[in-house]
């Protein structure tokens, strides 16, 4: 295979071993995250809605994934893109209508696709009904104990309740006037002020939800992806934490209002209600914990099927350091007898083009496309955020005036640079938006770059040495090839330092995955009929000779 990246690739028919007609089909499911604002536009205002990401489920279906997660696309004043709810049970109009999200859920089944959607439990938007009623009806009121509303501190209250952080910058707490204009209790909030959060200790809270998950369970969704998991249940009495360093978004460290032990026995509930329905209904965590152990306690056989595995998506590009994390991963998955799964990008966090970079665009892309066959070559399931396919890379040079990141506007929190992989993406055509509106120049909610002519889909689609094409075969020979996917385990192979070289077996067939992660070609045993590489091969040498790995390289043999 000299001088090409691609191999034989598994006809249609080859390919229709489908997840969405096994058992257990999230065990091995590649799943695609849609950020439905930056997806597809049918309408031209500039912000991507429910029928563009339904016109685009065959683009999907052609990619080769088996779901889709969607991130919210309720009611909402968008404080923070959705992820303030005001109405769980309702389509927030820029996004379309309940029908339009019934009929996406339709038509994702019909070509096979699974349908996840988020779920934002942990807190609301501060214009949901139930705080507006708690704000209104005063202190003491049954409203607000479904809330985490407390007296400050101070000899006239004056001072937050305790020294939580916000995520977003700033006090956790805001003081509310109350409805007889004096300066009243303070409410809690992890986020953004407009994101009060819940107090799980209260059943009507936990009895609202329970109703949620059974109205899109009854539309027809295959499961939920869990925002902020971790953080429903805080520790008794609100206590200190005691150190003044701001919190991390995606930070692990203990804190008393994360990863709290009774979170469990609310995902044992649910558990109950998703097993009472036909289909393997699932639900995924958004669980950042202080370990791997403690994230796998999520995944119990009685609580939810998986979590995000963060710590995967944190590690450097280093072999030692990734052949860690991946035991670690398969080890504690297994005690709970969960799938393991990987991540490389979402919408909080710089691609992976870029992060694995360093600055340098086409260094970084080689080193995206050996992570990510890496990634599809490890036993579980898999996760792609919407555009990795096309090898796009961080958006870094949006003007201040096109931001939208809530963080970017507190003084004291995260970067508020999240925007950057938010941007819409590019599907056709010679000039913004690139086909992600109906109308060429027109609108798009966040600006995209002049250079991307090269990255719409249009422009990759057909094209052998194109990032699209490379996932496209990446994910038909995982479909197809009987080693890949499920599983709980891999076997090790002696290889060159700062190589990684893994066996997977089947009763039908065996795979081997190779990946240097150096700046320079490694010779490797030769192991079988080359599949597929991340870059071109322009050397295989013979058999006695063995194979060399190019430098930041990823290499797929069947054996």
């Amino acid at each position: 295979m000299t001088g090409h990246h691609l191999a034989h690739v598994p006809s249609p028919a080859d390919q229709e071993r489908d997840a969405a007609r096994r058992a257990d089909w999230w065990r091995d499911a590649v799943i695609y995250q849609v950020y439905p604002r930056s997806f597809a536009d049918s309408d031209g205002d500039g912000m991507g809605d429910l029928p563009g990401v339904r016109d685009r489920l065959p683009y999907l279906r052609r990619l080769g994934v088996d779901a889709v997660w969607l991130s919210p696309f309720y009611a909402s004043p968008q404080a923070d893109a959705g992820y303030d709810v005001a109405d769980y049970r309702a389509v927030d109009p820029m996004f379309g209508t309940l029908a339009d999200a019934d009929e996406l859920i339709r038509e994702a089944h019909a070509l096979g696709l699974r349908v996840i959607v988020d779920l934002v439990p942990n807190h609301c938007s501060d214009r949901h009904e139930w705080f507006r009623r708690a704000l209104a009806e005063g202190p003491g009121s049954p409203m607000r104990e479904r809330f985490h509303f407390r007296p400050g501190k101070g000899a006239g209250g004056e001072l937050p309740p305790n020294d939580w952080e916000s995520l977003f910058g700033g006090p956790a707490w805001t003081r509310v006037t109350e409805p007889d204009g004096s300066a009243g209790e303070w409410y809690l909030h992890l986020f953004a002020a407009e994101q009060p959060d819940f107090d799980w200790e209260h059943e009507a809270v936990r009895e609202e939800f329970r109703s949620v998950l059974r109205f899109w369970l009854d539309l027809g969704v295959d499961g939920f992806r869990v925002d902020v998991a971790h953080g429903l249940v805080k520790a008794a009495g609100l206590p200190d934490i005691g150190h003044s360093e701001q919190l991390k978004l995606l930070g692990t460290k203990p804190l008393p209002f994360f990863d709290q032990d009774g979170v469990h026995e609310i995902y044992r509930d649910w558990r109950r209600i998703l097993d009472g329905y036909e289909g393997e209904r699932i639900a995924v965590a958004e669980a950042w914990t202080p370990t791997v152990e403690r994230s796998a306690l999520y995944l119990r056989p009685d609580e939810l099927h998986q979590a995000f595995n963060f710590a995967y998506l944190t590690t450097d590009w280093d072999a030692t350091a990734l052949r860690e994390v991946i035991d670690h991963s398969l080890g504690a998955m297994a005690e709970v007898g969960a799938p393991a799964t990987w991540v490389l990008s979402n919408h909080d966090v710089v691609r992976h083009p870029t992060r694995l970079g360093g600055g340098d665009p086409a260094l970084g892309l080689r080193r995206a496309r050996a992570a990510t066959l890496l990634m599809l070559a490890l036993p579980g399931s898999a996760y792609l955020y919407q555009g990795e396919e096309l090898g796009l890379p961080e958006v870094t040079e949006l003007p201040d005036e096109a931001r939208q990141d809530p963080a970017f506007f507190r003084g004291a929190g995260q970067d508020g640079l999240r925007d950057g992989c938010r941007v819409p993406l590019p599907w056709s055509g010679e000039r913004p938006p690139y086909g992600f509106g109906p109308r060429p120049g027109g609108p798009s909610w966040l600006p995209q770059p002049e250079g991307w002519v090269k990255l719409t889909v249009a422009a990759q689609s057909g094209d052998p040495d194109s990032t699209l094409e490379f996932y496209r075969a990446a994910l038909a020979h995982r479909r197809a090839h009987p080693a890949l996917g499920a599983g709980s385990s891999v076997t090790w192979l002696d290889a060159p330092a700062g190589v990684l070289a893994f066996r997977r077996d089947a009763t039908d067939g065996s795979f081997v995955c190779a990946v240097n992660v150096t700046g320079a070609p490694l010779r490797v045993p030769s192991y079988g009929k080359v599949l597929l590489a991340s870059a071109y091969l322009e050397e295989a040498g013979d058999a006695g000779e063995g194979f060399v790995l190019p430098a930041d390289t990823t290499v797929w043999w069947s054996v």
